[in-house]
């Protein structure tokens, strides 16, 4: 059998190592490869080598399964960092987002990313980013709605004619 080339060889090695990197159960197949040609009698280096990863790594590999078994193999749980907001206040965070940000003072009618990280300085003491309270708005089980455009000198009778729906749900 003659040897088969793959076409942009670089590219390819990039793309598949992705690939790898991004699914659970492919990093989990990864290792077990991994581990698989050393049992075969290919050393760290060598199994580094074709693998892409370091001989430490390997080494680590080898170890893990051989004191874990399979299941030693599989990802740990990231649990990430820790949440600067305790669930009481978030309980709070939660009440305070069901009411309209004009009862608490502000000068809006709807919440926003921006609102709610300075209701969060202001109120709790907790700095938070714009993109950060989106976030917190999603965790929170809300959507985030944006005012309707009003068309400026409109005439609001023929906009009400022009509705293609009714507000009470007649007709």
């Amino acid at each position: 059998m003659r040897k088969l080339l793959v076409k942009d060889a670089a590219s390819a090695v990039r793309v598949i190592q992705q690939q790898i990197g991004r699914s659970e159960d492919a990093r989990y197949d990864h290792r077990l490869h991994g581990v698989l040609l050393v049992a075969k009698g290919y050393d760290c280096y060598e199994v580094a080598e074709i693998l892409g990863h370091s001989p430490t790594t390997i080494e680590n590999w080898v170890n893990t399964y051989n004191t874990r078994g399979v299941e030693g193999l599989h990802d740990d749980s990231r649990p990430g960092r820790p949440s600067r907001i305790s669930d009481a206040v978030k309980d709070q965070i939660d009440h305070d987002l069901r009411k309209n940000p004009r009862d608490l003072g502000y000068s809006q009618n709807l919440w926003d990313g921006k609102l709610l990280s300075h209701h969060l300085k202001e109120r709790y003491q907790i700095t938070l980013g714009i993109r950060q309270a989106q976030r917190l708005f999603h965790q929170l089980g809300f959507r985030q709605r944006k005012p309707r455009p009003v068309i400026s000198r409109g005439d609001p009778v023929a906009q009400e004619a022009f509705k293609k729906t009714c507000r009470t749900g007649e007709g």
